[in-house]
């Protein structure tokens, strides 16, 4: 039985029946993706991330993933300036919620592998199994020079993230191991109480280089990338996927990013689209986002800035679902037939907009057959519900 099986059979909600998986993105940082001065009665506190997790655990979603920061990126909105601790933003979900899974979004130069790998088994202790790792470099200048340290050279972030996970998971499965490595010495390594899940908890990462490939490759259970053409999602998932397996004998999945604009009528929909995006984007925050990515305009068309630029901020690149509930769920659909095991969703105000999403486009999706129906309770009628292994398991991290 292969590690995907074992999570499936342990009631793993990322690994369930339904085709196309739903999740969020950012519920934890101020604006969530979107660069923009609208109005909104979005606050990416305690209370409203609770009411979102409920909301999301009844209507079957099976993830949330949040943005880990440690500072804004300026501009009037000062973007995602406002922002909860992953670690601890997870472990308070944990404790209110029973089904829905979370993930640590965790930057490695910022985090000893020591400390995320004992907080990780903390948290999967609270949440019976349902914690798992998004694995960030680190790449934002300003937050790694709040710690004292600059950016490595983009090989070297590689070198130094494979050694942190590699010390993260002999943390998980093994007890009084040394290791002396290029980044990290550890003596006598040990920890109780290890992960209750089994194999271990689920790895996550977006790296999108030759080398951040190669690590997802041979490290991630699904790769986040975002989504340029349906054809393209199609050939990535398909490139990740024999890349994995060829290199180093593991299977993975492929995840993405979208924002919705989801109205009764296309007009209302794109009109709001034109009001947060076109009437109210924050232009200064955009730029400074279009200079870390050594996005120049000069060398660009006006045609390529101005797409790249709405794109970043209607929702930090993702893929636009804007339009009524037939046309979103059409493109979700289209997600799904291209591969993709699913998306995470942004919305400028979760509280007052995903409940329309959840009415309206989520039973289109399980007319279309790419999710199930789910229960009162929010559980899939054809699932399994979620256990813990009763003791240690040798199972090979692949």
């Amino acid at each position: 039985m292969n590690r995907f099986d074992l999570y499936k059979e342990a009631g793993n909600p990322m690994f369930n029946d339904n085709k196309l998986k739903l999740g969020v993105f950012g519920p934890n940082v101020n604006n969530s993706c979107s660069m923009t001065l609208a109005e909104t009665n979005f606050v990416p506190d305690f209370e409203t991330n609770k009411k979102l997790a409920i909301m999301m655990e009844n209507a079957g979603y099976e993830c949330m993933i949040p943005v880990a920061r440690w500072r804004g990126f300026g501009g009037p909105s000062n973007f995602n300036g406002k922002c909860m601790e992953t670690y601890t933003w997870a472990a308070s979900l944990a404790a209110i919620t029973k089904k829905i899974y979370l993930f640590c979004t965790s930057h490695v130069p910022t985090m000893h592998p020591i400390v995320a790998s004992k907080m990780i088994s903390s948290i999967d202790d609270i949440s019976k199994g349902r914690i798992g790792l998004n694995i960030v470099n680190g790449w934002f200048p300003k937050e790694l020079e709040m710690f004292g340290t600059n950016n490595m050279p983009h090989d070297k972030r590689y070198q130094y993230t494979t050694e942190w996970i590699e010390v993260v998971l002999r943390m998980w499965s093994e007890q009084y191991f040394d290791h002396n490595g290029k980044f990290f010495t550890i003596k006598d390594g040990w920890q109780e109480p290890k992960p209750v899940q089994n194999p271990r908890p689920v790895l996550i990462n977006a790296g999108s280089s030759t080398a951040g490939m190669n690590f997802a490759a041979q490290f991630a259970d699904f790769h986040f990338s975002f989504l340029e053409t349906y054809q393209q999602g199609r050939e990535w998932t398909n490139h990740i996927k024999k890349l994995a397996w060829d290199k180093f004998k593991r299977d993975i999945k492929t995840f993405t990013t979208s924002f919705v604009v989801c109205r009764p009528t296309e007009k209302e929909a794109w009109d709001y689209y034109n009001y947060y995006v076109r009437e109210k984007g924050d232009e200064e925050v955009t730029d400074i986002i279009c200079s870390l990515f050594n996005i120049d305009a000069a060398s660009q068309s006006k045609e390529f800035m101005k797409n790249f630029r709405e794109n970043f901020i209607a929702g930090w690149g993702g893929w636009a679902l804007v339009g009524t509930p037939e046309q979103v769920a059409d493109n979700l659909i289209k997600i799904s037939e291209s591969g993709i095991s699913g998306t995470l969703l942004s919305f400028v105000d979760y509280l007052e907009e995903m409940p329309y999403f959840n009415e309206n486009v989520i039973p289109l999706l399980e007319q279309a057959g790419v999710r199930k129906p789910v229960d009162q309770k929010g559980s899939i009628e054809t699932g399994v519900a979620p256990t813990i292994k009763e003791e240690t398991k040798e199972v090979a991290l692949k």
